[in-house]
């Protein structure tokens, strides 16, 4: 390239490069996102590097027709690495494929699609390296940039590199988060007013060379341009009298200009192509033949160096596309996306021609927004629900006004909701004419206001979504009893999430209209819902069976169907207070979550997890849980330290003061589940310092205060700290409370801790209370409660002078919390147990790895017998990435084999971690 010193720019720019490079020989993988004008010449210039080094370049090109098509980028992809399907699990190949159009199936997730594409991409590097380059990728459809941005963030020991280069706007930098930015400022001005100048047949004088370079910003491409053309030299006082350069005009004026110089055949022809921009020769053809135009328009207009034809049409610069189409009128506009449509008709291009079909009309068309709702449909099938919002959106504008104009609007609000485009789900819904709008599509534009207020977070928004779901589900019935039903499941949901905060209702009246929804349909929902009133209405000896019947219903769902009842499971769970009935039924909602590849699912599900095994299960688990949201997160391209679990804060020691602070702000918000869950186990900590006053009065406004299904798992702490600061009468009311419970819903779990309550009354008969305590709590995988119960029972035993009964209780109090990571309670228990033995054989340091977080966790996955695959899964990388982690820990842990990677990790015998199955 004549100019390639130039163009290549500044040493740091030329080492980003080069390094990126070096990453996909050597098998590092890497990423970048390069940011700035088209053109810069940045990205030819790396193909041209690539394969002087013997790295294999796929190219993946944004066009705007294909930016409404989903998966449109991955299936080119898919297209070129197809002899690589073979290597990929069958449910990823399967995603890649339905997403694709190879296949038919159900519409698969976009990370899901992401993983298999890395998978593909992995395979093609394993023989050759590979650069993915994809240019102009603001263009790039919403599904296909998501996957690829997911592929970039998780690139990590493959011999695979990709590189993103576009223009930032309209929030594109923010879809590729987590992916390293590259921001090109173009030429300094020395260099630009260099190559202007080596360009140029005569050169500039300085000032007009200066304006010129300055107004391009050092584009290359630009200042290369404009030095050819002729206009620009005879422009008087260039660069004298401080006037800015119109440089996008003149750049646009200089394309035209081209353009006509080169022929009347030519010119209709650049129109096409530029009505189009896929590049597909095939149809600009057709196109070509419907207008009666002469078949070597393309070649003429390649010849005069506009645009090339292999292997599609690409212009040389964005500008001339649009100064081309700019120029034309808009009837011969509109003839040209006719003469398009109706090639892509015959091609069998359905979504292309509706595309093309939609910009071809004025005003209203039924016809064509029936096309356009069908192409909707077809981009659905294929999880393309950002497509889906877009090309609905424009079916609506072509609807004449009326009830379906209003349904089209509000289903393109609903699918911009899910594929998380919120500002354009509030534009849409905000457009619906509600007066018009029939009573079902009423109820949907409420939901999707609903849910649009709880994700902006404001207090609000949250505290009345309850309410408002309850509104939905108002409009819907007697219409649609399945949506009635939906809204009624959703407001049990933001109930559990703003708690004692709801507005514009209660939890009685909540309960009743699920009762009274329950009976608009037979089914599954309708045995869950009469299980959910129950829990709010009947007294808990009555509602035990309804709520048992709830929960068998939710496990006889299908997976993809149980998978969406994360918060529905967890209440159920405890309120029957089966722990392990519970932690079994997340982790398979959460594994059906992962297979789909529904990242926000699986965020939202790992979330509930992490607080159900505070109370019930192990601290160990829920820090797992809790780490493994921040992994969730950055596959997803969000900065996975905003991540804050203020009850996990709580348990591992942070800070008091800043646990309370965010307890503060979660009531500001309205998201009350999140204070109570946090102020709860500030408890928990003043209970495990011996501070009880401190946890009675923490914990006293959360009883009085009762809240469906939550406040009953706050007793037996609520019964340990009355007991023990001298509050003698809610000790024993609380016991009682539980000890009947117990009685009605014959749970291990609540039996042991009923025990418990009961011996910490100090009764005569305390004892056979805290036996029956550890040996009911022993059968359940609650393992903090165990060895909470054999902490109290030995400082009973130690404080009736039963040194020897107190040792042995307190030594399996001790083991128990080190293996559940309950350390806050260490301190207490070696305190008692100091007394009682040589202070040289209590261990109290916490067992510590020199390992990071993600070497943790695939640890943990490969103690308990994952393969590489299925860890590579879990976590949403490749196997060459698990296999790169797990050589790195077998080297740090000194060990050679996965039995002894276990006995490392776990030094006593624990079953099997629901938090990886």
């Amino acid at each position: 390239m004549e100019n390639a010193d130039v163009l290549l720019g500044r040493d740091d720019e030329q080492r980003r490069l080069a390094a990126l490079l070096g990453a996909a020989r050597n098998g590092r993988g890497g990423s970048l996102l390069v940011l700035g004008e088209p053109g810069i010449g940045k990205t030819c210039l790396l193909t041209e590097s690539a394969r002087q080094a013997s790295v294999d370049v796929i190219r993946l090109d944004g066009y705007e027709s294909e930016s409404a098509m989903p998966f449109a980028a991955v299936q080119r992809l898919a297209t070129t690495l197809q002899r690589h399907h073979a290597a990929l699990p069958e449910r990823q190949r399967q995603a890649v494929q339905v997403a694709s159009g190879m296949a038919d199936g159900p519409a698969p997730d976009r990370f899901l699609v992401g993983l298999g594409v890395l998978g593909l991409l992995a395979a093609a590097g394993s023989d050759r390296p590979v650069v993915c380059v994809i240019d102009d990728a603001h263009l790039i459809d919403s599904e296909s940039l998501d996957a690829l941005a997911f592929v970039a963030r998780r690139l990590a020991v493959e011999h695979v590199a990709v590189v993103f280069a576009g223009r930032d706007g309209e929030g594109f930098a923010d879809r590729v988060g987590g992916v390293p930015q590259l921001v090109l400022s173009g030429l300094d001005l020395a260099t630009a007013v260099r190559l202007l100048n080596r360009s140029a047949t005569m050169p500039f004088a300085p000032s007009a060379a200066a304006a010129i370079a300055r107004a391009t910003g050092g584009n290359p491409l630009a200042l290369i341009d404009l030095a050819g053309d002729a206009l620009v030299h005879e422009l008087p006082d260039l660069g004298l009298d401080g006037t800015p350069v119109p440089v996008g005009q003149h750049l646009e004026a200089h394309y035209v200009r081209r353009v006509r110089q080169t022929g009347p055949g030519v010119q209709p022809w650049m129109l096409l192509a530029a009505a189009d921009s896929t590049g597909n020769v095939d149809l600009l053809t057709a196109a070509a033949a419907n207008l009666g135009l002469s078949p070597d328009g393309g070649d003429r207009a390649e010849i005069a160096g506009l645009v090339e034809l292999e292997p599609v049409v690409r212009f040389r610069h964005p500008l001339v596309r649009s100064a081309v189409y700019n120029a034309a009128p808009g009837a011969e506009r509109r003839r040209v996306h006719d003469a398009l449509a109706r090639a892509a008709g015959r091609l069998g291009l359905v979504q292309t021609e509706a595309w093309h079909a939609a910009r071809a009309v004025l005003g209203t068309d039924p016809d064509v927004a029936d096309r356009l709702a069908h192409s909707a449909d077809l981009a659905a099938r294929r999880g393309g629900l950002a497509s889906q919002a877009t090309i609905l959106t424009r079916a609506a504008e072509l609807t004449p006004s009326g009830p379906v104009r209003d349904a089209r609007q509000v289903g393109a609000a609903e699918a911009a909701l899910a594929a998380g485009a919120i500002h354009v789900a509030h534009r849409l819904v905000d457009q619906t004419d509600h007066p018009m709008a029939d009573a079902v599509t009423q109820g949907r534009a409420i939901s999707v206001r609903t849910a649009l207020g709880l994700f902006s977070g404001g207090p609000d928004g949250v505290r009345g979504a309850t309410a408002g779901n309850l509104r939905a589900a108002d409009a819907f019935h007697g219409h649609d009893p399945e949506r009635e039903q939906r809204a009624l499941l959703s407001a049990f949901h933001t109930a559990c999430t703003a708690e004692r905060m709801i507005l514009g209702t209660t939890p009685d009246a909540l309960g009743h209209r699920i009762v009274a929804g329950a009976g608009v349909a037979d089914g599954p929902a309708s045995a869950i819902l009469l299980g959910l009133g129950a829990l709010a209405l009947e007294p808990y000896e009555q509602a035990v069976v309804p709520a048992r019947a709830a929960l068998d219903a939710i496990l006889a769902l299908p997976d993809h169907d149980m998978m969406q009842m994360g918060s529905v499971i967890a209440s159920l769970g405890t309120f029957l207070w089966d722990n392990e009935g519970r932690t079994a039924a997340l982790a398979r909602a959460a594994a059906a979550a992962r297979d789909a590849g529904a990242l926000q699912l699986v965020d939202s599900l790992l979330w509930i997890m992490a607080l159900s095994e505070l109370w019930g299960g192990t601290l160990r688990r829920a820090v797992t849980y809790d780490e493994l949201v921040r992994e969730v997160r950055r596959a997803m391209g969000y900065d996975a330290e905003n991540v804050i679990n203020a009850a996990v804060m709580a348990w591992t020691g942070s800070p008091l003061e800043v646990v309370a602070a965010i307890a503060d702000g979660a009531d500001a918000t309205g998201f009350g589940g999140v204070s109570s869950s946090a102020r709860a186990s500030v408890a928990v900590r003043h209970l495990a310092d011996g501070k009880y006053q401190e946890a009675y009065e923490q914990l006293t406004p959360l009883v009085t205060d009762a809240f469906l299904h939550t406040t009953p798992t706050y007793y037996p702490d609520y019964a340990e700290a009355a007991a023990r600061s001298g509050h003698h009468d809610d000790a024993e009311r609380v016991a009682t409370l539980l000890a009947r419970t117990a009685d009605a819903n014959g749970s291990p779990w609540c039996f042991g801790l009923a025990q418990r309550a009961l011996a910490l009354l100090g009764t005569e008969d305390a004892e056979p209370h805290y036996r029956a305590s550890i040996e009911a709590l022993g059968k359940t995988g609650a393992e903090m409660d165990l060895a909470r119960s054999h902490l109290v029972y030995g400082e009973w035993l130690r404080r009736a002078r039963r040194r020897r009964e107190a040792g042995e209780q307190l030594r399996l109090a001790l083991k128990h919390f080190r293996h559940s990571g309950a350390d806050l309670f260490v301190a207490r228990t070696t305190a008692e147990l100091a007394p009682l033995t040589d202070s040289g054989d209590i261990d109290n340091s916490p067992r510590v790895f020199d390992l990071t977080t993600q070497e943790h966790t695939i640890a943990q996955l490969a103690a308990i017998g994952r393969t590489n695959s299925e860890i590579a899964a879990n976590l949403f990388i490749s196997p060459n990435t698990v296999d790169y982690h797990l050589r790195k820990v077998f080297q740090k842990l000194g060990v050679s084999s996965r039995r002894q990677l276990a006995d490392r990790l776990t030094p006593t015998p624990t079953e099997e971690d629901p938090a990886t199955s």
